[in-house]
């Protein structure tokens, strides 16, 4: 057993100063499984800035940090991290800031991935450091936080502090987050190397804002603090840890995926009238089913707005005969689904409408099918396959395909990887070989312009795609399998959103 995890061992069996409660955690055999703890303070009096299982057993097990994610994980995650280190060097990781609306109205807040994957401390204002040590794999991990505030949690709810930073986050060391200059300055200068994106964090300003105020720049204090050290890009080394996912993260992308596939199936049984309708109905469904909270801004299309991809306005009215595009998802204890489903409003289907979902559902099992590790397939290969069958297909429905008509109908990438973020692991290669655990969306669609002669004046403005959250496994299987026994196939973790066009009739 590594010095960390001797240290993470030791950290178990001490006095949990915040609660004064035994908590039992799931780890090796190896490690302390108890914490020996008096018990003279109610749960209930805890105040954490997020939920533990003192506080909220009905979302986390006893051992974890998050739900389905243990103390133990996180800091074996933090030890692979260290392990990429140089001697002597740290990771220097940064939480979220909360993000105002406008004023004083604040959007709920989002932590940082990176950070988050590597913490599980899901509060704003706070910075994480892993260092390592030089004469072996060993590492110290260093969490800074809001102290506990009384007239602050008044407003904003409870913080969690530096003594949870200890007990319950396993820092081997802490602090007040309001004196971070001082505990972070002798950690630079005896660091060899120091790997960040803190300074080299893409602006989100858009052009118009730049000439506006000038561009973003990040501030001179961390700059100027480690402007004389050797620094590294985190994101490859945290790109390569994270794009592989643990069976717990699996299991939590499952609980989201089948969540979300209800929600959708849920969906099809009505005859909405307007966008906005439907929208509201699957993040309330989402939620109902076990979800925190939608992934990201949903796509509620009906007819001609399905030909804009990013369609998030949801505020036109449904028509019978027309089809509608939903692109959504719900997200659990972090980690996100993403599913397009695409109907008739009024629950059948016309033959033109048949003929162009037939040929875009063909194309997606057809790629589902190859996520795979024995394939040696990658994101790349996958979209190059989905234009050849396209091309196939909408030439036998008319389509006329020569020059760049693929890329009119099909302009988006097939796939994206897919994990704590929505589009996970910015930067990884997508023509990376597919591993086991890798997980990504399979999302072919077509959107037919109108006014193009090329293409059918009957398929004029309609707009199909069908995407599912998909797992890499080892070899064969079901293509559509929703779960894991037996199957070594892909996994399809939104399997209970149906998309057979003989299944979504059933529903009405």
């Amino acid at each position: 057993m590594s010095r960390a995890l001797c240290r993470y061992s030791k950290r178990l069996c001490r006095s949990f100063q915040l609660s004064n409660l035994c908590r039992q955690i799931h780890c090796t055999p190896n490690l302390c499984q108890t914490r020996l703890i008096s018990s003279h303070i109610n749960a209930a009096e805890l105040r954490f800035g997020q939920p533990l299982h003192e506080t909220h057993p009905h979302l986390l097990q006893a051992g974890e940090v998050t739900p389905g994610i243990t103390a133990l994980e996180y800091a074996q995650r933090r030890t692979k991290l260290a392990a990429q280190l140089p001697a002597n060097a740290i990771a220097v990781v940064a939480a979220s800031d909360v993000v105002f609306r406008t004023g004083h109205v604040f959007y709920n807040f989002h932590q940082d991935p990176d950070f988050f994957y590597l913490t599980g401390f899901n509060e704003p204002e706070a910075l994480a450091v892993i260092g390592k040590a030089s004469s072996n794999d060993d590492h110290i991990f260093y969490l800074y936080v809001r102290e506990k505030d009384p007239k602050a949690e008044i407003w904003d709810g409870a913080r969690s502090g530096t003594q949870a930073a200890l007990d319950v986050f396993n820092a081997d060391e802490t602090g007040d987050i309001s004196n971070l200059k001082r505990f972070l300055t002798p950690l630079v200068e005896e660091a060899s190397h120091i790997y960040t994106d803190i300074t080299s964090l893409p602006t989100t300003t858009s052009t118009f804002l730049e000439f506006l105020r000038g561009p973003c720049k990040p501030s001179p204090g961390f700059s100027e603090l480690i402007s004389t050290k050797k620094t590294k890009p985190l994101r490859p080394l945290l790109n390569d840890l994270r794009i592989q996912k643990s069976p717990s993260e699996i299991h939590n992308m499952r609980k989201a995926g089948q969540a979300s596939g209800r929600a959708f199936t849920s969906a099809m049984r009505h005859h909405f009238t307007r966008e906005s309708h439907l929208d509201a109905f699957l993040a309330y469904q989402f939620r109902m089913n076990g979800c925190d909270r939608s992934a990201f801004e949903p796509v509620a299309a009906g007819g001609p707005n399905a030909l804009s991809i990013h369609y998030v306005r949801n505020d036109s009215l449904l028509h019978a005969g027309d089809l509608v595009l939903a692109d959504a998802g719900g997200e659990y204890a972090g980690y996100v689904s993403d599913i397009t489903r695409t109907w008739p409003v009024d629950g059948k289907f016309t033959p033109l409408q048949r003929d162009l979902y037939d040929a875009v559902l063909t194309v997606q099992r057809s790629c589902i099918r190859e996520c795979r590790a024995d394939t040696h397939t990658s994101l790349e290969l996958l979209h190059q396959k989905a234009e050849r069958e396209l091309k196939d297909a909408l030439r036998q429905i008319g389509f006329d395909m020569s020059g760049n008509a693929i890329n009119v109908l099909f302009p988006h990438h097939l796939s994206h990887y897919l994990g704590l973020d929505l589009h996970d692991c910015i930067g990884y290669s997508k023509k990376a070989k597919l591993k086991a655990g890798h997980c990504l969306t399979v999302e072919p669609g077509v959107y037919v312009p109108s006014g193009d002669e090329r293409f059918p004046r009957r398929f004029w403005g309609m707009g199909v795609r069908i995407e599912d959250s998909v797992c890499v496994l080892d070899g064969d299987g079901d293509a559509d399998a929703g779960n894991g026994e037996g199957n070594v196939g892909p996994l399809v973790l939104t399997a209970e959103a149906v998309k057979e066009v003989e299944d979504i009739e059933a529903l009405r």
